[in-house]
């Protein structure tokens, strides 16, 4: 979005409209969620001022759901079906791994947790980070 150039008095009035601020209550939260609202549905006759405002707008609000609403850390089962999903991998899949079905249905229905050892294995096997899995 910074690359665009935009005519700073037009982003000025379109400021002084929105009136964005760092949000410190719940009714400037939803405040801001308002006009949000208002500027996607603008769609394409959005202007460039208003898509740096609608920016601007949006960062406020996920600082502020950051702060307040954080989303917990998935568990590392939840993390490995995530990523079995997100590439479209079966339970079979993951033989390669723990060289067992029974071993990889036990930890995808949470009846088993992933040892340190299959969390270095499933880090390799998916290229992220062993944490995701401890």
């Amino acid at each position: 979005m910074g690359a665009l150039a935009i005519d700073e008095k037009k982003y000025a009035r379109v400021l002084a409209r929105v009136l964005p601020r760092v949000i410190g209550s719940t009714g400037e939260y939803d405040r801001l969620l308002g006009e949000v609202e208002k500027l996607m549905d603008k769609g394409e006759r959005r202007s460039k001022e208003e898509d740096a405002a609608l920016e601007l707008m949006v960062r406020l609000i996920k600082d502020y759901e950051g702060e307040h609403h954080p989303l917990p850390a998935p568990s590392p089962r939840e993390m490995l079906v995530y990523l079995m999903e997100k590439r479209g991998l079966r339970q079979s899949d993951l033989l390669p791994v723990f060289n067992s079905r029974g071993y990889v249905s036990d930890v995808i229905n949470g009846k088993r947790a992933i040892s340190k050892a299959h969390a270095k294995q499933l880090a390799a096997f998916f290229n992220v980070s062993a944490d995701v899995f401890i």
